[in-house]
Parts: structure tokens; C-alpha cells; sequence
């Protein structure tokens, strides 16, 4: 049997090569694609209840004669997760069955506080005082303030810790399902990003039990 010409077996060694690098692109490919496919899976939603509540007091010659009060209930639903798309070739390491993940931070990607959820308590509120009308416009006024109370609670609610024990579940089922045998995971900020946002909707529909 005649040994292989230098510049033959140099070929197959390159061919090698190129073979399992482009394997490893594929694999890696693959990986990253089904990491970032899981941003839906990875968000949660919370219901907060808010309770409205708002005065108006009525004065002649700065001395108060009546007062109109105003109550009601409502709930905001907030859904937070993580833009897996954001994910850069930093972020994921891959050696073997180890592979570590360095995921974006927790983010509120939607807020909603819709009038349907608002109901007025009849029985507490007295918002038709003589000559001390609570108005349509100073209900949506009250509404508006409790909507500002719960986006400046946001930080406070446990949002970012439940979203990354959340997140390292899901992580963790779905790497392991594609071989991986140790996972570290750790996120870029323990901070909770919330994008500014624009309220789309005027609380104009107020039922009554």
C-alpha cells in the first residue's frame, strides 16, 4: 500500500477541518436560534388590584361646606421578560456540554390598564354632594394618578426576581433537552428596565355593581 503524497494528506487534514468547524457553526447556529425562539416562553404576567380614590371639597370664602368623595377599583396586568434577540456572541459560551449565558436584563414589554377592569364602589362613593359634583373629568383625573402610583411601584413589586427565577427554569429545561449537561446562567443588570410609555387609552367606561 503506497503512504499518502504529503500534499494529499495536507488536503484531507484541511477537509477534516473545515468539515468540523462547519459543523460546529451549524450546531452553534442551531442553539443560538432555539435560545432566542424562547422569548415567549420566557415572560410572565402579574395582575396588581389598585383601589381609586379620590375628594373634592367644596368651599365658599375658603371655608370647606361640603364634600364629595369618589371610589372605585381597578387592576393593571404588567408582562415582563427578556429581548433574547438582543443576545450577542459574547453572551453565549459554549464548551462542550457546558454552556454559559449572559441574558439581558428584566423588562417590562407591556402595560396594560384597561377601563373594563374599573368598577366604582356605590355603596362608599358620594360623588354627587350638593353643588359638589365629582365630573367624568375628575374621575379620569383620580384613574390617571393610580395608573402613575403603579408604574412608580413597578421597581418595588419583586418583578425582577421572579422573572429571572422564571427565566433560569425555562433555560435550564431547554438546554438540557439540547444536550447540556452544565448550565450557568446570570443576567447583565438586576435592574428593571421600564421603557417610558404612553398612555393609550382614557378610563371613560366605569361600571357599577
Amino acid at each position: 500500500m503506497k503512504a499518502l503524497r504529503p500534499s494529499l494528506l495536507i488536503c484531507a487534514s484541511l477537509s477534516l477541518l473545515i468539515a468540523i468547524t462547519g459543523c460546529e457553526k451549524d450546531d452553534r447556529a442551531l442553539i443560538v436560534g432555539k435560545i432566542q425562539q424562547a422569548s415567549d416562553l420566557v415572560s410572565s404576567e402579574v395582575v396588581v388590584d389598585k383601589v381609586v380614590f379620590g375628594k373634592k371639597t367644596r368651599k365658599v370664602f375658603f371655608v370647606p361646606i361640603n364634600e364629595s368623595s369618589f371610589l372605585a377599583y381597578s387592576q393593571a396586568k404588567i408582562k415582563t421578560g427578556i429581548n433574547l434577540n438582543n443576545l450577542t456572541a459574547d453572551d453565549i459560551k459554549m464548551e462542550g456540554t457546558t454552556i454559559t449565558l449572559t441574558l439581558p436584563p428584566i423588562e417590562v414589554v407591556n402595560f396594560s390598564y384597561p377601563p373594563s377592569s374599573f368598577v366604582e364602589d356605590s355603596l362608599i362613593s358620594q360623588p354627587k354632594k350638593f353643588l359638589n359634583t365629582i365630573s367624568l373629568e375628575d374621575q379620569e383625573a383620580f384613574f390617571r394618578q393610580a395608573e402613575l402610583d403603579i408604574r412608580e411601584s413597578l421597581p418595588y413589586m419583586g418583578l425582577v426576581k421572579s422573572g429571572q427565577e422564571n427565566t433560569r427554569k425555562l433555560m435550564y429545561t431547554l438546554l438540557k433537552s439540547l444536550g447540556f449537561e452544565e448550565i450557568y446562567i446570570t443576567f447583565k443588570s438586576n435592574e428593571l428596565l421600564i421603557p417610558q410609555v404612553i398612555v393609550q387609552e382614557e378610563p371613560d367606561a366605569i361600571q357599577k355593581p
